[in-house]
């Protein structure tokens, strides 16, 4: 089992932006997919953005649309969430996510398909 590692949060003003990373380590597959997850205290972890690792395809959450950009760094085994115009909205713990080893991914943007998560990393944007 692989290792999943955020990095990048922190507090910033609503307006703002971040670039979150997410580093995948000692995983003996490649996972299709890769998925940015938030949860903010009080609610349900949600989907926030997801590639497809092999194709390239993206998928947003209608609030994210717009503003937030998952990309990934093969070279770096690394995914990357840019994150622009933050609002208090966005504020949360954001955790990085891949499915199980060949996986049929039905819905890139729910939680339930993801298996390996990382530890999370604190965003938190003042307005």
């Amino acid at each position: 089992q692989g290792q999943l590692v955020e990095s990048g949060g922190g507090s910033v003003q609503a307006g703002g932006s971040l670039r979150l990373s997410c580093a995948a380590s000692g995983y003996t597959y490649r996972p299709n997919y890769m998925g940015w997850f938030r949860q903010a205290p009080g609610k349900e972890r949600e989907g926030v953005a997801a590639i497809n690792t092999g194709g390239g395809g993206t998928y947003y959450a209608d609030s994210v649309k717009g503003r937030f950009t998952i990309s990934q760094d093969n070279a770096r085994n690394t995914v990357y969430l840019e994150m622009n115009t933050l609002n208090s909205e966005d504020s949360g713990m954001y955790y990085c996510a891949a499915p199980s080893p060949g996986a049929v991914v039905a819905v890139p943007l729910s939680r339930w398909w993801y298996k390996s998560w990382g530890q999370g990393t604190q965003v938190t944007v003042s307005s």
